[in-house]
């Protein structure tokens, strides 16, 4: 079970787990539809406008049914995307109270209801991490109100509950922020593009554990690919450059 050599770094975004959220109508969904081979688990409507594979979600035994299709491996998709992952913690939040005969979380008492909750929604977000396809979880965004010792501030966050929220956000390689950058024009006038944020900011949630991408991006598939793939190519160039052979004077000179 132990393993024997290291693992390696994954190089393409079919291989990643990532975290989409932004405003409504900002284009979340129309970048995800562009992902290699993408199935969307579609949770909420909203995907009239887009030609893409999906399967609709109106329960968390929807979901189950899903995930164990996906894991079985009769199909040719490489990315799945759970539109929204709100929507989809919802409906485990009604299952979970289904179960148990309540009507809300809290009338178990001491916290369990949550608990029970989040261990299922965890579990199950898991099992699909784990799968060897792309993950892509989209969310909305929401400004929270954030206590810190210097003071309170406003924070732009997914929708998530807060425990939920921290458990996707710890699971994903990638945090992309979907927001509106403001430059000026040639004509002095202000000019909106639409962005991805990328690095961690006290203003919003944003990461990148490969390292590979600006700050900003523009909010199209094509250029966060380019941006992607360039770096990891450039990397991989530079792992396989050989490594010079150390010249007589440096052979000679003694160890300090």
């Amino acid at each position: 079970m132990l393993p024997k050599t290291k693992s390696k770094p994954k190089h393409t975004l079919s291989d990643l787990t990532a975290l989409v959220y932004g405003p409504s109508k900002i284009g979340k969904s129309t970048w995800c539809s562009k992902a290699d081979d993408a199935l969307f688990l579609a949770t909420e409507p909203g995907l009239n406008a887009l030609e893409v594979f999906q399967t609709p979600i109106t329960c968390w035994d929807d979901l189950l049914q899903a995930c164990a299709e996906i894991a079985d491996g009769k199909h040719e998709f490489k990315t799945i995307v759970v539109d929204t992952v709100d929507n989809a913690y919802k409906m485990c939040s009604d299952y979970v109270c289904k179960k148990f005969k309540i009507e809300h979380e809290s009338d178990l008492g001491y916290g369990k209801g949550y608990a029970l909750i989040n261990n299922e929604f965890q579990r199950v977000i898991n099992k699909l991490a784990f799968l060897p396809y792309g993950l892509i979880l989209i969310s909305h965004s929401q400004e929270r109100d954030i206590e810190t010792r210097t003071g309170k501030h406003t924070r732009i966050v997914p929708t998530l509950p807060e425990k939920a929220r921290k458990l996707v956000t710890g699971l994903v390689d990638l945090i992309l922020f979907c927001d509106l950058d403001m430059k000026t024009g040639e004509d002095g006038k202000p000019v909106w593009q639409r962005v991805m944020r990328t690095k961690p900011s006290p203003n919003y949630d944003a990461g990148d554990r490969t390292g590979r991408l600006p700050e900003v991006i523009p909010l199209d598939f094509p250029s966060f690919m380019k941006a992607f793939n360039n770096t990891a190519a450039g990397a991989a160039a530079s792992a396989a450059r050989p490594k010079p052979e150390p010249t007589a004077s440096a052979a000679a000179k003694p160890q300090q």
